[in-house]
């Protein structure tokens, strides 16, 4: 539900881009040689609409990515962008943003900036991840960061997975219903997906759908939880976080997630 509302009221940076706008007298330019593009040798200047285009940016291989909405925002949207941010796309290589956030076309703009905008697939399921970071490291000419990257990720992956799978209740693969931004948990617990529901309400019918279906589990999404999804069907519910916090490190998202499925599984 937050995703489509996203789409409606990311109309509402409008206004607060264009005081800001105002403050920094039409937008900030920069000179051809603050935007030349990169040989592998220089780090490229990357900013992101939020912290989980950062942490993929961070896995590709770049050093310092500027955040434009802080992590504590949950609906991005309802940030209001200062004038800082504003000089930062002005002078940035790259804007990352997501598809559900128009609001990084209007920032852009506003900024008067000539980065490459780039659109970033959030999601956390291991050959997406894979893919992504890989294209990335190509955008920003840092693929000799990006894909060892890859490879610690896919070892890191299959360790945590094994540590998951060993905590199966009963040594029995359980069965899930997941919210659809959270079964890359559920991929990587290993568990029998039954289900999915969300991001929009979800209906009575599809309640009853999903209880038949029995679940041990339900995985919700923490960042669009809609409260208890089967309060009486016996299943337990999981919330998971799908991205990281300042330390914009995407591994902590597995390790922690991981963390939170063990102790859920073993009954802790």
């Amino acid at each position: 539900m937050a995703r489509f509302r996203s789409l409606i009221a990311g109309l509402s940076w409008t206004t607060g881009l264009a005081v800001a706008a105002g403050v920094l007298l039409g937008g900030c330019s920069s000179t051809d040689d603050e935007h030349d593009h990169h040989d592998g040798q220089h780090q490229p200047k990357v900013v992101a609409t939020t912290a989980w285009e950062a942490a993929f940016a961070k896995a590709a291989g770049v050093e310092s990515v500027k955040v434009i909405v802080p992590a504590s925002v949950h609906h991005a949207p309802d940030y209001d962008p200062k004038p800082s941010d504003l000089t930062a796309v002005a002078e940035a290589d790259f804007v990352l943003y997501a598809s559900f956030e128009p609001f990084a076309g209007k920032i852009k703009e506003a900024a008067g900036s000539k980065a490459k905008l780039i659109e970033v697939n959030l999601d956390n399921s291991a050959d997406k991840v894979t893919a992504q970071v890989k294209s990335l490291g190509t955008e920003f000419g840092t693929s000799d960061h990006a894909d060892p990257w890859v490879t610690a990720f896919a070892a890191e992956y299959d360790k945590l997975g094994k540590d998951i799978r060993a905590a199966w209740p009963g040594s029995k693969q359980p069965t899930v219903v997941a919210q659809v931004f959270s079964t890359w948990a559920a991929q990587l617990a290993g568990a029998d997906i039954v289900g999915t529901y969300g991001p929009e309400a979800v209906t009575p019918g599809q309640l009853a759908g999903l209880a038949a279906e029995k679940p041990d589990f339900v995985f919700d999404n923490a960042h669009m939880s809609t409260g208890a999804v089967l309060p009486d069907s016996g299943a337990k519910q999981v919330s998971i976080v799908n991205y990281p916090g300042q330390d914009l490190d995407l591994l902590t998202v597995y390790r922690d997630a991981a963390t939170t499925l063990k102790k859920a599984m073993s009954g802790s």
